[in-house]
This record gives structure tokens, sequence and C-alpha cells, in this order.
């Protein structure tokens, strides 16, 4: 016996494949693309962020003039100053 010629047999053949494609064709449908929104924070924080990784590393200004009061001897800072900075170096690196 042979089941694909039976007309009852080609009915549901073809009543199945018309829902998948209904299906298939109806899940296109509602599929949406992803879609991503910055907060205007975020926008300011990542220009913020930017024009910080574009600052040099050293400031060469600053150090020209410590040079140059070094050289002339004019640069004296005082025990404090120079323990205030070693410990500000110390809690900025412990919280990195």
């Amino acid at each position: 016996m042979k089941i694909f010629s039976n007309s009852n047999i080609q009915k549901v053949m073809a009543s199945y494949k018309s829902k998948t494609t209904k299906a298939c064709q109806n899940n296109k449908t509602y599929e949406a693309k992803d879609k991503i929104e910055i907060s205007s924070k975020a926008k300011d924080f990542q220009v913020a962020m930017n024009a910080f990784k574009n600052l040099p590393d050293v400031r060469e200004e600053k150090v020209a003039d410590i040079k140059k009061a070094i050289a002339s001897g004019t640069y004296n800072p005082s025990a404090e100053e120079i323990i205030d900075k070693m410990f500000e170096r110390v809690s900025f690196d412990k919280k990195i």
C-alpha cells in the first residue's frame, strides 16, 4: 500500500505545510531587532573618560617649573608637604 497516493494523507500534509508556513511567517513579523539606548549620564561619562584618556601622563610645564626652582635653589617644600603627598599617594594606590 502506498501512503502518498492516498488523497486523505495528501490533504493532511497540505494542511500541515500551510500551518507551518504561516507560523514561520508570523514569527518573522514578531521578531524585533535589538536596540541599545544610552542615558545622558552615560554619554557625559563617556565624554569625560575620553577627555581623561587624552590627557598627558606628565604635566611638562609643572615639571619644567619645578626643575627651574630646584636649579635656582628656590624649591623648598616643607617636611609636612612631603609627608602629606607621600600619604596621598599610598592611599590612592590602595584604592585602585
